[in-house]
């Protein structure tokens, strides 16, 4: 979509009437298998803990910055942290059978100007993982997004060896950018950063692939999924971006 100037040179297409995107509103995020709720130490640090324990290797936190943690109190004082880090937003991540906080994930690098804004942080216990209620999850986050607040870019980042990281952001329709070599430095030891991304231009296709996944006629009596996410997905979805130049 681009046009050329009087100059002759590529110009990209008009953003018509562009105001920005609105600051998110950090309330419970509603579902129909989950709920996000803001995260408090007082009210989720004790389930999420008794939750990741059931990851007896430690694997959850091999690419987060933090953890694995020896003890509830441990784990209970990095959700006081979470809880006062005004420029991100922490969610814990509500199983609505169970009524108990499954996983944790976040909005970050939030940027209403430009229209663009991160989910990250990450953390699914073995209860939420490769469950539809962590596919919920992120279709409530990105639909928020786009729909409620505004947003243009919606962006995901991981390690760059993180695998199963690179392969959810695919298979969620977050298209791969590129890698930001020698990035950061995480627990001594060095980082290149994936970059992945959705854009609004990008949603109604996703919306419409989720929506079809999560309708309960998508699984059987035995709760197994009848057509794969990616099967739903817009063909260019989770595809690397080539830029045109």
């Amino acid at each position: 979509m681009t046009e050329q100037n009087a100059l002759g040179q590529p110009i990209s297409f008009l953003v018509e009437d562009w105001k920005g995107a609105q600051q998110p509103e950090y309330v419970p995020i509603e579902g129909v298998l989950c709920r996000l709720e803001p995260i408090s130490a007082e009210r989720h640090a004790a389930d999420l803990h008794a939750a990741y324990v059931e990851d007896v290797d430690g694997r959850n936190w091999t690419y987060l910055p933090y953890g694995p943690f020896s003890s509830e109190a441990a784990y209970r004082e990095t959700v006081l942290g979470f809880e006062s880090m005004g420029h991100t937003l922490f969610y814990a991540i509500i199983d609505r059978d169970s009524g108990r906080a499954v996983g944790v994930a976040s909005y970050l690098r939030i940027d209403p100007g430009v229209g663009s804004i991160e989910v990250g942080h990450l953390s699914y216990s073995p209860a939420l993982q490769r469950t539809p209620r962590s596919t919920e999850a992120m279709y409530l986050m990105m639909k928020c997004v786009f729909e409620d607040w505004g947003y243009r870019r919606y962006e995901w980042k991981c390690h760059a060896l993180n695998a199963p990281s690179r392969a959810a952001a695919a298979r969620l329709g977050f298209r791969y950018e590129g890698t930001f070599r020698h990035q950061t430095v995480v627990k001594g030891r060095n980082r290149d950063t994936a970059w992945f991304s959705v854009t609004d231009l990008e949603w109604p296709g996703l919306k419409a692939a989720f929506e079809a996944w999560l309708e309960p006629s998508n699984f059987d009596d035995a709760g197994d999924q009848k057509r794969s996410l990616s099967e739903l997905m817009p063909e260019s979805a989770g595809t690397p971006i080539v830029v045109d130049v």
